[in-house]
């Protein structure tokens, strides 16, 4: 693994916080140029943007990146229910007094930790207000319950994620929010890749693990027939560690992969038999 050209500030870490450098990272495989990019967005403070489908490695690029550059990793795994409030923090009432509790946006930005918000647009709208300033120039959190103007500290960076597919006019990222982050795209890695992932972290041979990769390349072209989502790389490993337990690998992809596609009998039905014609049957 190549280290990056960091600048030196890059590497600073709150007092008494562990370095963690390449050799400890973990483990991604790296399609592109996406690490370069991260690291490049890092050291010019810029807010980072990735999009891709469920399972393909978005989480784990931010957790690689963060123990390369050195960083604190906040994440945050946005819902429904999720608004400003739950990133910035409250009052509580603690041994009956009242107490401002930081919510995690608030300790990143102290702290100057990686803040990662995973599936954005499924957070509500009000959460824009507190993204738009530390997205910016200004790298500023506002608190209004408090009154404070927290400035980030030099270490702090911003990266958010969301899957394009499941976008639609109710769930999408407005164009001011969007224009203010550099973007990456993920897909799906290339054959090769993706299997060398699937054996190192599945702990299958590489026939196994090609032959998982055949298959989700199968499902992948069934996409929009009745499919939600199509078979992920991270679907691949959890199939294959059912395997490298000592399940039969077809017994070990129904599990894993076709029973988690679809709860309609037709379409799992459908989908044993590319199954069965591309693994055989157990």
């Amino acid at each position: 693994m190549k280290p990056l050209d960091i600048p030196p500030p890059l590497r600073t870490a709150p007092a008494g916080a562990a370095q963690a450098g390449p050799a400890d990272a973990p483990w991604y495989a790296e399609q592109g140029d996406e690490c370069a990019l991260f690291a490049h967005a890092a050291a010019q403070r810029l807010p980072l943007l990735i999009k891709g489908p469920t399972g393909c490695g978005k989480t784990r690029l931010v957790e690689h990146m963060a123990h390369r550059l050195g960083r604190p990793l906040v994440t945050v795994s946005c819902h429904d229910d999720l608004g400003a409030a739950d990133l910035v923090g409250r009052h509580l009432i603690v041994g009956g007094s009242t107490v401002w509790c930081d919510g995690p946006m608030t300790r990143a930005v102290r702290e100057g930790a990686i803040l990662y918000l995973d599936e954005v647009v499924e957070a509500r709208k009000d959460t824009t207000v507190v993204l738009h300033p530390l997205a910016d120039d200004r790298r500023v959190l506002p608190v209004e319950r408090t009154g404070e103007l927290i400035p980030a500290a030099p270490g702090f960076m911003l990266v958010v994620s969301y899957n394009p597919g499941y976008q639609n006019l109710l769930k999408s990222l407005k164009p001011s929010t969007r224009q203010r982050f550099v973007a990456l795209t993920l897909d799906w890695p290339q054959p090769e890749v993706e299997a060398r992932i699937v054996a190192a972290e599945g702990g299958v041979g590489p026939e196994a693990a090609a032959r998982l990769v055949q298959l989700a390349q199968a499902l992948r072209r069934l996409g929009g027939q009745d499919l939600e989502e199509v078979a992920s790389t991270r679907l691949l490993v959890m199939a294959a560690r059912l395997h490298a337990a000592g399940l039969p690998l077809p017994r070990a992809c129904r599990a894993a992969v076709l029973q988690a596609l679809s709860d309609d009998a037709q379409t799992v039905a459908a989908l044993e038999q590319v199954a069965a014609a591309v693994l055989g049957t157990a």
